[in-house]
């Protein structure tokens, strides 16, 4: 008579289990995100697309210059585009909330508490950069490069052009205001100190000098636009960091 299989001395069979769950689970999740995304796409394109462009190229149009597509497809792949990063956003609330609730298992309730807080930091500081860029930078850097080029030729912009270049700058400015939150990140995985960082502050200027010139487009305004608040951001995370390190000696 044969026994039945057991997993008591079969220590893979043991491992197999959770590993199958884990992927189980991140499935789910991304089933789920995946959907959100698609059901909110179809009701963007739907009933949002010509608010949503005439938002867009409100700057634009305002300033009297005439906005065109020279392929055929391209306005269509355009509208397209906005819609799904438009989707993206308003299903982010329904994803985030699917990414907590399959990395919550394996958190310990402190570290439950600060990925709370760290998240809403980051979505407050993502979405603080892109106002203010789009705003305060956005508009100075549309006026300058309308007036610089009025006595050249006249202006009709592309769309796909003009979208590709507003989301290249908005986007690393809402990326570049969680500069604070990375830096309470590594120092308390003890990557990096206040001390070091104080000391080393002219090389990450430097450094951060080059990254505002790959984000941005190429020009010195964009470039200048977006240095001077990755540098008040630094020095903010420089704060940041000096009161982690205290708040864990205590």
């Amino acid at each position: 008579m044969t026994k039945k299989r057991t997993t008591k001395n079969n220590p893979d069979m043991d491992a197999k289990a959770p590993i199958t769950a884990h992927l189980l689970a991140l499935r789910k999740t991304l089933i789920a995100s995946a959907g959100a995304v698609l059901v909110a796409f179809v009701a963007v394109f739907s009933f949002l697309n010509e608010p949503l462009m005439d938002f867009i190229t409100l700057p634009i149009r305002e300033r009297g210059v005439d906005i065109i597509y020279t392929a055929v497809s391209e306005a269509m792949v355009t509208q397209l585009k906005v819609c799904l990063i438009a989707s993206i956003v308003i299903a982010s609330p329904f994803v985030c909330w699917q990414v907590w609730l399959f990395v919550r298992p394996a958190l310990y309730p402190r570290e439950r508490r600060l990925f709370r807080w760290l998240f809403g930091a980051s979505v407050l500081l993502f979405v603080l950069g892109v106002a203010f860029c789009y705003v305060v930078v956005y508009t100075m850097a549309i006026d300058f490069f309308l007036v610089a080029g009025e006595n050249m030729a006249t202006p009709m912009i592309s769309i796909d052009k003009y979208v590709d270049f507003l989301f290249g700058f908005v986007i690393p400015f809402g990326l570049v205001f969680l500069l604070p939150v990375a830096l309470f990140i590594t120092t308390r995985m003890g990557l990096t100190s206040y001390e070091t960082m104080k000391s080393k502050r002219k090389y990450v200027i430097l450094a951060v000098s080059i990254i505002a010139a790959i984000l941005t487009p190429p020009d010195v305004v964009s470039q200048i636009c977006l240095l001077i608040p990755m540098v008040l951001l630094f020095e903010a995370g420089l704060q940041v960091s000096r009161l982690t390190r205290k708040r864990e000696r205590e």
